[in-house]
């Protein structure tokens, strides 16, 4: 008969592979379902708990986190569906309220048409309503942007529940904001969830717990997707210095605001 103390230790072990592998990144392309009719197609993916990465590149230069709750299932990606670079991927389902681009494209074109990086709207986006189309919170905010109807109404957004209409009304809010506050994304992003008015009142960020918290896991948000690009784009040029030169790259087609995120800290000043 087995002894209790190898009988522990076996178990132990046991428990310990276990938990290895589920550590472990799924491998494989895959298209993840969500609750709020969309999907987000990966390379692979990583459980973290409360929250699931879903790696959008092979590379992991870009990747996306989404409340696991949010998840509902997993199905093999189609071969002809090709994930976004830079961006949130997904596919809408076929509702009146959901638009008939995937959620990817409504991101790249609202970011190009408001010179902004699609990386920070949709890190905007997880903020706000974690991808929910229908997310309505208790002041009242609505859809994947959060658009009070006040809002709303100036923007010209007729169906705050259209994930086209609000990104592209919440995509302008946000570049009218940069604007206002000299391109500082601190003060854009605590005037997006506090109000212009506060942020002039306090002249910076609010002392509102919500508000810095808000602002903080933005800043974070973004900053991870720059490093892991960034990363990954070291990691593509090691090869290529030890054979020839490197050449200037033209600039992107697509203007964008700049991003004091990347040398913010986490938590925004006091």
């Amino acid at each position: 008969m087995e002894s209790p103390s190898i009988a522990a230790r076996s178990a132990a072990l046991l428990c310990a592979v276990a938990l290895a592998l589920l550590a472990r990144p799924a491998a494989a392309a895959e298209v993840a379902l969500l609750r709020n009719g969309f999907s987000i197609r990966h390379e692979h993916r990583l459980a973290m708990g409360a929250t699931t990465r879903l790696y959008l590149s092979a590379d992991d230069s870009s990747f996306t986190d989404v409340p696991t709750e949010e998840i509902t299932g997993y199905e093999p990606a189609p071969a002809d569906l090709h994930p976004s670079a830079n961006s949130q991927a997904g596919n809408a389902a076929p509702d009146s309220t959901k638009s008939a681009l995937p959620l990817n494209e409504v991101v790249n074109t609202a970011s190009a048409n408001f010179h902004l990086d699609p990386d920070l709207v949709n890190s905007v986006i997880h903020a706000e309503s974690g991808f929910n189309v229908h997310a309505i919170s208790p002041k009242g905010a609505r859809g994947l942007m959060q658009l009070m109807p006040g809002t709303a109404n100036q923007l010209g957004v007729g169906n705050v529940f259209d994930p086209q209409a609000n990104v592209e009304g919440g995509s302008r809010y946000l570049r009218e904001l940069l604007e206002r506050y000299n391109f500082d994304l601190v003060k854009a992003l605590a005037a997006y969830n506090a109000g212009p008015e506060r942020v002039e009142q306090y002249q910076g960020v609010p002392p509102f717990p919500e508000t810095r918290a808000y602002v903080a896991r933005i800043v974070h948000d973004y900053n991870l997707k720059k490093i892991a690009q960034e990363k990954g784009a070291k990691q593509k040029q090691v090869p290529a210095k030890t054979t020839s030169k490197p050449t200037t790259k033209s600039p992107s087609h697509v203007p964008r605001a700049p991003k004091p995120a990347a040398v913010v800290a986490a938590a925004p000043p006091q």
